[in-house]
C-alpha cells in the first residue's frame, strides 16, 4: 500500500524537530541504552528472549537511563539546566508535544491508537529514538522509552503507562519550561557554595543524597512533609545520631492529631507506649487529662523507644529553627509510594543505617558493627559527629545532570506558578 502523502509529511517534520533536539542538548542521550541500570539491561535482554513475531523489534537501544551517582546539586547542573531551558523554548517554539489519550492501561503487546501519539510524545522529549518505528503496537521500544521516562519523572519504573504515568505526559511543554526556568534561580543558590561532603534532602522528589566530592556515595528513597505540614528549606550541619530514641510529640500534632484520636480510642496511647508528664515530670494517667479540651496541650507526651517508636531506631539531628530532623520510621511500606508526602514536616530515611555508617565514618569508635551493636541492644545512645556534616533541604522541582538527562518533580507545595499542574497527587 502507498504512503499517504500528509503522513509521512508529519513523520517527517516530526523526525526533524526530534532531529534537532538530538544534535543539541539532547545529544548525550544517544548512548547505550542501560549502560549505568543493569536491572533495565536484564530487561531488554528478556524482551529479547520474547517470541512476539517481528513487530517487536528489541534492537539495542541507544538513549540511556538517569545515572545514579550524579548529585542534583552541583555547578555543572546549573549549566545544564540552562542548556535544557534554551532546548524547550526552541520545543515550545514548536509547538510543544501533543496530548496522548488517556486509557486503563498500555504495556508491552498492546495494540492500542494511543500507543501512536505516545511514541510520538516520547520522541519529541528525547525517551525514544525517532526511527524506533511508528505503529500502534507497544514493542520493546516503547517500553524501554516509558521506563526511562517514569525514571525522569520519579515514578515507578515498570514500563506500563498508567494514569500515574499519562498525568505526566500530558504536562505540557510550556509548563515544563516555566519549571526549568523557576528552578534555575534556586540551583544558583544552593550551589554557590557547597562544600565537598554534604547531605541533601530534595524535598518533591522525596529523596536524600549523601554526596562526597561531587558524586554520590548513597541515594536514599524519603518520606517528607504533606502540602499542610510542608517540610521547611533547611540549611545546617548534623552533630549528633541518636539511637534508639524517644519520641517527644510536638505541640502542633497534639493539638491536631493526639486530640481526635484520644477522644475516639481511649486506649491509643497505652496502645502506642506514649507517656504524659506534667511540667514537673510527674507522669500521669490518661484519665487525668480532658479529652475534650485543648488541656492536653500543657503536658508533654513521650514515646518510649522501640520497634514501634514513630522514628523508629534512629534520629539525626541538626541544629533547626523548625524543630526538624531526619529519622528512621516503623512505617517501611510508604517507601513504596510513588508520591511519599505524608509527614508533619521532618524526613523519614530508607536504608537509614546506611546513611548513619556514612556519617560516622570519620568518628572514632563508630565503625559499622559498633552502629549495628547499639541499635540492635535497643539501648539509648547518641553519637556526636567528630566533624558536623552540612545538610541542606531544598525544593528542586526540574534539574538537568551533566549526563544530559533532564528530570522533573510534581510542584507538590506550589512554589512554580504553575497552577493546574501543580501536582499530580490524589492525597
Amino acid at each position: 500500500m502507498p504512503n499517504n502523502p500528509a503522513t509521512t509529511s508529519r513523520r517527517a517534520v516530526l523526525r526533524l524537530l526530534a532531529g534537532s533536539l538530538a544534535g543539541s542538548f539532547f545529544a548525550p542521550f544517544a548512548r547505550a541504552a542501560g549502560a549505568d541500570d543493569p536491572m533495565l539491561r536484564a530487561l531488554i535482554e528478556q524482551n529479547q528472549r520474547r517470541e512476539l513475531g517481528e513487530d517487536f523489534d528489541s534492537a539495542s537501544r541507544t538513549i540511556h537511563m538517569p545515572k545514579a551517582s550524579l548529585p542534583t546539586l552541583s555547578p555543572s547542573t546549573v549549566d545544564t539546566t540552562e542548556q535544557a531551558a534554551g532546548q524547550y523554548e526552541g520545543l515550545v517554539a514548536h509547538g510543544g508535544w501533543p496530548k496522548v489519550p488517556p486509557t486503563d492501561r498500555l504495556r508491552l503487546g498492546n495494540r492500542h491508537p494511543s500507543v501512536l501519539v505516545l511514541r510520538k510524545r516520547l520522541i519529541i522529549s528525547g525517551d525514544l529514538e525517532a526511527n524506533a518505528g511508528d505503529g500502534d503496537i507497544f514493542d520493546s521500544y516503547v517500553e524501554a522509552a516509558v521506563r526511562r521516562f517514569q525514571a525522569r519523572h520519579g515514578i515507578t519504573i515498570d514500563g506500563v503507562v498508567r494514569e500515574a504515568t499519562f498525568d505526566r505526559l500530558n504536562v505540557p511543554a510550556a509548563v515544563r519550561l516555566t519549571q526549568l526556568r523557576t528552578n534555575i534561580g534556586r540551583l544558583k543558590a544552593a550551589t554557590a557554595h557547597l562544600p565537598s561532603r554534604y547531605v541533601m534532602v530534595n524535598i518533591p522528589a522525596a529523596q536524600v543524597e549523601a554526596v562526597d566530592d561531587g558524586v554520590v556515595a548513597s541515594r536514599h528513597t524519603a518520606v517528607v512533609g504533606r502540602p499542610s505540614r510542608p517540610s521547611p528549606d533547611v540549611n545546617s550541619k548534623i552533630i549528633e545520631i541518636n539511637f534508639n530514641p524517644y519520641w517527644t510529640v510536638p505541640v502542633s500534632i497534639v493539638r491536631r492529631d493526639l486530640i481526635p484520636v484520644m477522644q475516639k480510642d481511649p486506649n491509643y496511647l497505652a496502645n502506642e507506649h506514649i507517656r504524659i508528664f506534667d511540667a514537673h515530670h510527674n507522669e500521669l494517667t490518661p484519665s487525668q487529662i480532658n479529652w475534650n479540651s485543648n488541656d492536653a496541650v500543657n503536658y508533654s507526651f513521650k514515646q518510649d523507644p522501640g520497634s514501634f517508636n514513630s522514628l523508629g531506631v534512629v534520629r539525626i539531628q541538626f541544629p533547626s529553627p523548625d524543630g526538624v530532623y531526619m529519622h528512621d520510621t516503623p512505617e517501611k511500606n510508604l517507601f513504596g509510594d510513588d508520591m511519599r508526602f505524608d509527614s508533619s514536616g521532618c524526613v523519614r530515611v530508607q536504608n537509614v543505617r546506611q546513611l548513619v555508617y556514612w556519617l560516622l565514618r570519620d568518628t572514632p569508635g563508630w565503625p559499622p558493627e559498633q552502629i549495628d551493636a547499639v541499635i540492635k541492644s535497643g539501648e539509648r545512645i547518641d553519637a556526636k559527629l567528630a566533624k558536623p556534616v552540612p545538610v541542606y533541604w531544598v525544593y528542586i522541582t526540574a534539574w538537568a545532570t551533566p549526563d544530559g538527562v533532564v528530570q522533573f518533580r510534581d510542584d507538590i507545595y506550589n512554589k512554580d506558578g504553575v497552577g493546574q499542574y501543580t501536582t499530580s497527587w490524589k492525597g
